[in-house]
C-alpha cells in the first residue's frame, strides 16, 4: 500500500501538519497548538503526526519533515527562541517515537520549497518572509539552495543604514531592524494584539512616528527584494509571513517604493521587480507541504 509523507510547520503558537500522497496531493491537514520547550515541541509534533495520519486513513507513514524556526543541520535545531529551544536533536527525538525517518529544515526554507511545489517555475524562486524577522528561502530548479553552511537567505542581517537602529544580531541598521515585525513593534511601543497593523493604521491617519516606522519598513522590505533580485535573479519573489498576510496593503506600498527607487536607474527598471512579486495567500499550506518534501539526511 502506498505510504504518505507527513510535513509539519512548527510555529510559536500553532503547528500546521499535512499528509501528502506520493503524487504530491494533500490528503489531510490539521492545525493545533504548539507547546514550548524541548519536551513540549516534541510532544506537539508527535500528536500532530498521529492526528493528521489518522485523518489520511490507513496509509502508512514513510517519512516526516519538520519546518521550524532557528538554525538547523537536518537533524538538530538551535536558537528557536520563540519556542524556548536552545539546542534540540529534534530528528532523533521524533524518530524514536514515530519510527520513521525524520528531516528538519528551517521554516522559511521549507515554505520556499512548498511555494515552488504549489506553483513550479523553471529557474530560481525566492520566498521572502516578512514576519517577526526577515529571511528568505531560495529554490533553484526544485531544490533548496542552502549554501555552504545553511546560511543562504539570511538577508535580514544585511546592514543598509549606518544610522539605523541596532539589530538583535549586534549590527546597526540591518534590514530586520528596520522591517522585522518584532523590531517595529518594539519601536512602536504601543500595546495591541497586532502592533504592525495598528502602526499602519496610525500612519494612514498621519501619526508622525507611525509614518517614520512605515517608511523604514518599506525601505527595508524593498532593499531585501532588490538584494534577492541582484544576488539570485529569481523568476518569482513570493512574500510570506505575518506582515505579508496583510496582503495588498503591504505589497502595494512595497511595490510603490520599488518603482520610486528605480525611477533614476534604467538598470533597476529593466529588472521589472514589481512584476516578479506575489503574496502567498493567507492560510496557504506551503510551509508544511515543503517540509514534507525534504529528503531526510543520512545520520552521521
Amino acid at each position: 500500500m502506498t505510504g504518505v509523507r507527513i510535513g509539519l510547520d512548527v510555529g510559536g503558537s500553532k503547528t500546521d501538519a499535512v499528509a501528502v500522497a506520493a503524487g504530491g496531493s494533500i490528503l489531510a491537514r490539521r492545525r493545533s497548538a504548539t507547546e514550548r520547550g524541548d519536551v513540549g515541541v516534541v510532544d506537539s509534533i508527535v500528536a500532530a503526526v498521529e492526528a493528521v495520519s489518522t485523518r489520511a486513513g490507513s496509509l502508512s507513514i514513510t517519512s516526516i519533515g519538520i519546518g521550524i524556526p532557528g538554525q538547523t543541520d537536518g537533524r538538530t535545531v538551535r536558537h528557536a527562541v520563540n519556542l524556548d529551544v536552545r539546542e534540540l536533536r529534534l530528528a532523533d527525538a521524533v524518530e524514536a517515537r514515530c519510527g520513521v525517518p525524520v528531516a528538519v529544515e528551517n521554516d522559511v526554507k521549507a515554505a520556499a520549497l512548498g511555494a515552488h511545489a504549489l506553483a513550479p517555475v523553471a529557474g530560481p524562486l525566492a520566498l521572502l518572509n516578512l514576519g517577526t524577522g526577515i529571511a528568505a528561502g531560495v529554490v533553484v530548479d526544485g531544490r533548496l539552495w542552502r549554501g555552504a553552511g545553511g546560511a543562504a537567505g539570511e538577508i535580514g542581517h544585511v546592514p543598509i543604514d549606518p544610522a539605523g537602529p541596532v539589530c538583535a544580531c549586534g549590527q546597526t541598521g540591518c534590514i530586520e531592524a528596520l522591517a522585522g515585525g518584532r523590531a517595529l513593534a518594539a519601536r512602536w511601543a504601543r500595546p495591541g494584539a497586532f502592533p504592525v497593523r495598528d502602526l499602519l493604521d496610525a500612519a494612514d491617519e498621519g501619526h508622525p512616528l507611525a509614518l517614520r516606522l512605515r517608511a523604514d519598513f518599506v525601505r527595508g522590505a524593498a532593499a531585501a527584494i532588490r538584494l534577492l533580485a541582484l544576488a539570485v535573479d529569481p523568476r518569482r519573489i513570493v512574500l510570506a509571513g505575518g506582515l505579508a498576510a496583510l496582503g495588498d496593503r503591504v505589497a502595494d506600498i512595497v511595490s510603490e517604493e520599488l518603482r520610486r527607487s528605480s525611477a533614476a536607474s534604467g538598470f533597476l527598471r529593466s529588472l521589472h521587480l514589481g512584476e516578479r512579486i506575489e503574496v502567498l495567500p493567507a492560510g496557504s499550506p506551503a510551509a508544511a507541504l515543503g517540509a514534507s518534501l525534504i529528503d531526510a539526511p543520512v545520520p552521521v
